[in-house]
C-alpha cells in the first residue's frame, strides 16, 4: 500500500511539471502582451526579461500552501486516502482544462480553475460521504464556501473595474500625449515616467515583496509604515532619472514597458506558483504523515484524519527553485504562449488586421447601442471641444514600430494600471485575478484609443465576449471535471484512477497534435505573405503582396474545388456514402474559410493606393462571389446525391455513367489547369481555359436536352435521373462561375 501511494505522489509531481509548463503558457498573456504588442524589444529580449522576473518570483516566493491545504476544504473532515483522490482529481482536471484553453488560444485564470477544482472535488466527496452516513455533518460543513463566493465576486469585479479604469485612464493619457507622443516629450516624459515607475515600484512592494521568503515581519512592517514616503521618494527620483535618460537619448517609455514586464512576471510567479505546485506538495506532505503513521504502528493509516493540514507550512526552497527553472524553460520554448498572447494582441491592435473572431448578435447590439450613445454625446458637445478632442485622438498620427499592434504609451498604461489595480486589490483583501485585470485593461485602453473602429468593433467585441465567456466556463467546467474524477476514483479504486490517468495523457497528446497541425498551417507561404502585408507601410509593395496573397489562395481554392467535385461525383456514381459525407462536412468549413480570407483581402486592399483600391474592388468582389457560387453549387450538388445514396435508392444507369465520365474529367481538368495557371502566373492562358469552359457548358446543355427526352421514355428511374439532372445543372453553373473568376483574376493581375 505504501508503494502504491508513493506512485501516486510521483505522478502528482509529474503532473505538476506539466501544470507548470501549461500554466505559464496560458498566463504568459499577463506579462507579455504589452511588450510584444508595442515592440518594446525583440521577442527574445521580452522573453528574457519575463524569464528573469519569473525565476526571481518563483525562487523567492514564500510558498505558502494555505489555498490547497485548508483554504477551500476543511481537512479535519477528510481521511488520507480521500484527500489523495481529491488531489489526483484536481491535477488531472487542471491539466486537461488548461491545455484545452492553450490550444484554443484563450487566456484563463489558473487561480479560478484551481479554486473550483478543489471545491468541486471536495464538495462532491462530501456529498458521497454524507449519503453513505447521513448522521455525519452536512456537505456544506466540509468546505469554505466564503472563499468560492469571494472568487466569483472577484471575477466580475476584475472584468468591470479593469475595463472601466483602462478606458478612462488611457483616454486622459492620450489627451495629454496625443498619438504623436514625441511632440513636447521633453517636458512630459519626466513627470509621466516618474509616475509610472513609482506605480510599478508600489506594485512590487505591495504585491511582490510581501510574498517573498526574505520579507521578514520587520521588513513588511517597515514597508507598510513608510509606504507613503517610499512612494514620494520614488516619484522624485524616478522623475529626475527619466529626464536624465531622455536627455541622453534613451527611449524612456521602452524602459518602463520592460520594467513593468519584469514586475508583472515576478509577481505572477511569486503569487500564482501555489496554483501549480500547491496540490502536489500537499500530497507529498500528507504522504509523509502516512509514512510516519506506519512507522509508529498506527492501526489504520489510510483512514487517518488530516487535521494537521490546518497548520501553516512553507514549501522547500529547492522546490521553488526547480519550479522557477521549469517555468522559465516552458515560457521560452512554448509555442502555445505565443498563441495565447496573439489573441490579446489581435483584439487590442490599433489597425484592422486578422480578426480572429466572427460576428455575434450580442456584439452587433452593443456596437449599435454604443454608436447611438456616441452620436448623442457628439450632438451635445461644443464644436470647439469636439474638434480639439478629435485632433488629440487622431490615430493617423500614431507612431508604431514595424509590426507593432499599438504604441508604447498604451503599453505603459496597460502594465502600470494592471499592476496598480492588482496591488490595490491585494491591499483591500480582494483576490483580483491577474489574468482578468491585464486582459481587460488592454481591452479598455484599446477602446479609448479608438482601435475598435466600425470595421472591427463587432469582431473584437465578439472576441472579448468569447474570452469572458471562457472565464465563466472555467469555473463550471473545473468544478464538474474534478467532481466526476474524484467520484470515479473513490468508487473505482486504483483501476479507475489508472484509466483516468491514461485518458488525460491521451487527451494531452491529441490536443498537442491538433495544435501542431494548426501551427504548421499558420506557417505556410500564404500566411507569411499576409503577415508581411499587414505590417507593410509601402503602398505599392502592399499591392504586390496583396496580388500574391490572392493568387496563392485562389490556387488552393481551385485544387479544393477539383478534389471536392471529384469526390462528390465519384461518391454518387460508385454509391460511396463515406466520400459524400466527407464532402458534405468539408464544404461548410471551406465556405467559412473563404469568407475569412475575403475579409483579409479587403483589409489589404485598403492599405494600397486609393485609386487601385477603388478600381479593383469590383474585380475582387467578383472573384469572391464566383468562389462562393462554386461552393454553393457543390453543396447543392452534394446534398441530393448524399440523400439518394444514403437511402440506398436505385443507382445511376451504366450508360449515363459512361456518358458523364468524359465530362467529369474535363471539368476536373478545368480546375487543375486554372490552378496551374495561377501558380505559374500565366494569366494570358485564362482566355483558352475560359473558351474550354464555354465548350463544356455547351456539352452540358446538349446532355440535359437528351436527358429530358430520356425521362419521357423511361419513368422507372425517375428518382436517380432527377439527381443526375441536378448534378448537370450545378456543374454547368459551376463552370460559368469559374469563367467569371478567371476573368476577375486577370483584371486584377493587369493592374500596375
Amino acid at each position: 500500500m505504501e508503494t502504491l501511494y508513493l506512485g501516486v505522489v510521483i505522478f502528482l509531481f509529474a503532473l505538476a511539471i506539466l501544470d507548470l509548463s501549461i500554466g505559464v503558457s496560458n498566463d504568459a498573456v499577463n506579462f507579455l502582451n504589452s511588450a510584444v504588442g508595442s515592440r518594446a524589444g525583440s521577442y527574445k529580449l521580452v522573453l528574457a526579461v519575463a524569464a528573469v522576473g519569473i525565476f526571481l518570483g518563483a525562487s523567492f516566493s514564500n510558498g505558502m500552501m494555505d489555498l490547497t491545504r485548508h483554504g477551500i476544504f476543511k481537512p479535519e473532515h477528510f481521511t488520507f486516502s480521500e484527500l489523495m483522490n481529491v488531489f489526483m482529481a484536481v491535477m488531472v482536471a487542471d491539466i486537461i482544462l488548461l491545455d484545452i484553453f492553450n490550444t484554443l488560444g484563450l487566456p484563463t485564470s489558473t487561480t479560478v480553475s484551481r479554486v473550483f477544482e478543489l471545491l468541486g472535488a471536495s464538495f462532491m466527496l462530501a456529498i458521497v460521504k454524507w449519503i453513505a452516513a447521513p448522521t455525519l455533518l452536512p456537505p456544506s460543513e466540509y468546505i469554505n464556501t466564503e472563499m468560492a463566493l469571494t472568487v466569483i465576486l472577484a471575477i466580475f469585479l476584475s472584468v468591470a473595474v479593469a475595463f472601466i479604469f483602462g478606458s478612462v485612464v488611457q483616454w486622459v493619457t492620450r489627451l495629454f500625449f496625443s498619438f504623436n507622443y514625441r511632440r513636447n516629450l521633453k517636458w512630459k516624459i519626466g513627470i509621466f515616467g516618474g509616475a509610472c515607475l513609482t506605480a510599478i515600484l508600489y506594485f512590487m512592494l505591495i504585491k511582490g515583496i510581501s510574498g517573498m521568503t526574505f520579507a521578514t515581519p520587520e521588513l513588511r512592517a517597515f514597508v507598510e509604515e513608510w509606504t507613503g514616503m517610499i512612494v514620494l521618494g520614488s516619484f522624485v527620483v524616478g522623475t529626475i532619472l527619466c529626464y536624465i535618460l531622455h536627455a541622453l537619448g534613451v527611449n524612456v517609455l521602452r524602459i518602463i514597458v520592460l520594467f513593468g514586464t519584469l514586475s508583472l512576471a515576478m509577481a505572477f510567479a511569486g503569487n500564482d506558483l501555489v496554483n501549480f505546485i500547491g496540490v502536489p506538495l500537499s500530497g507529498f506532505e500528507i504522504y509523509g504523515y502516512f509514512r510516519d503513521a506506519i512507522a509508529t504502528g498506527a492501526a489504520d493509516p489510510v483512514n487517518m484524519n488530516m487535521s494537521r493540514l490546518n497548520d501553516p507550512n512553507n514549501a522547500s526552497w529547492l522546490f521553488l527553485f526547480l519550479s522557477g527553472v521549469i517555468m522559465v524553460v516552458s515560457l521560452v520554448r512554448s509555442e502555445k504562449a505565443k498563441n495565447v498572447v496573439k489573441t490579446s494582441v489581435s483584439l487590442a491592435s490599433q489597425d484592422a488586421g486578422d480578426e480572429m473572431f466572427g460576428s455575434s448578435r450580442a456584439a452587433r447590439h452593443i456596437v449599435r447601442s454604443a454608436r447611438n450613445i456616441g452620436d448623442w454625446v457628439d450632438d451635445h458637445t461644443p464644436d470647439r471641444v469636439r474638434r480639439w478632442i478629435n485632433s488629440r485622438l487622431d490615430a493617423n498620427d500614431a507612431i508604431l514600430p514595424d509590426g507593432a499592434a499599438f504604441d508604447l504609451v498604451r503599453a505603459v498604461i496597460n502594465l502600470v494600471l494592471a499592476g496598480l489595480l492588482v496591488a490595490l486589490g491585494t491591499s483591500w483583501k480582494l483576490p483580483l485575478s491577474t489574468t482578468y485585470v491585464t486582459f481587460m485593461v488592454a481591452m479598455g485602453t484599446s477602446l479609448a484609443d479608438r482601435a475598435w473602429g466600425r470595421e472591427t468593433a463587432v469582431f473584437r467585441i465578439t472576441g472579448v465576449i468569447s474570452v469572458i465567456g471562457g472565464w465563466l466556463v472555467t469555473a463550471g467546467v473545473s468544478f464538474i471535471l474534478a467532481a466526476i474524477f474524484v467520484v470515479a476514483m473513490h468508487f473505482g479504486g486504483i483501476y479507475v484512477s489508472a484509466a483516468i490517468i491514461v485518458l488525460s495523457i491521451v487527451l494531452l497528446v491529441h490536443n498537442n497534435i491538433e495544435f501542431n497541425k494548426k501551427a504548421r498551417a499558420e506557417k505556410t507561404e500564404v500566411e507569411k505573405v499576409y503577415a508581411e502585408m499587414c505590417v507593410s507601410k509601402d503602398k505599392p509593395r502592399t499591392w504586390l503582396l496583396l496580388k500574391k496573397y490572392i493568387a496563392l489562395n485562389e490556387a488552393e481554392y481551385m485544387q479544393f474545388f477539383a478534389t471536392c467535385f471529384e469526390g462528390i461525383t465519384t461518391g454518387f456514381m460508385e454509391e460511396n456514402v463515406k466520400a459524400l459525407r466527407r464532402a458534405n462536412n468539408e464544404l461548410p468549413k471551406e465556405k467559412t474559410i473563404i469568407k475569412a480570407i475575403r475579409r483579409k483581402q479587403t483589409m489589404g486592399l485598403r492599405r494600397t493606393e486609393p485609386r487601385l483600391a477603388i478600381e479593383n474592388n469590383t474585380w475582387l468582389h467578383l472573384a469572391y462571389n464566383s468562389n462562393q457560387q462554386i461552393i454553393y453549387c457543390l453543396m447543392r450538388m452534394c446534398e441530393p446525391c448524399l440523400e439518394h445514396v444514403d437511402n440506398n435508392f436505385a443507382p445511376l444507369p451504366q450508360e449515363l455513367k459512361e456518358q458523364f465520365e468524359p465530362l467529369r474529367k474535363d471539368v476536373i481538368s478545368l480546375f487543375e489547369k486554372s490552378c496551374t495557371t495561377i501558380q505559374n502566373d500565366k494569366y494570358e492562358e485564362t482566355s483558352d481555359i475560359r473558351q474550354e469552359g464555354d465548350n463544356v457548358k455547351d456539352r452540358i446543355s446538349q446532355m440535359r436536352k437528351q436527358l429530358v427526352s430520356h425521362i419521357h421514355e423511361d419513368m422507372d428511374n425517375y428518382s436517380v435521373i432527377y439527381v443526375y439532372l441536378n448534378m448537370l445543372q450545378e456543374t454547368q453553373e459551376m463552370v460559368s462561375s469559374l469563367r467569371h473568376n478567371l476573368r476577375a483574376l486577370r483584371k486584377i493581375e493587369r493592374e500596375a
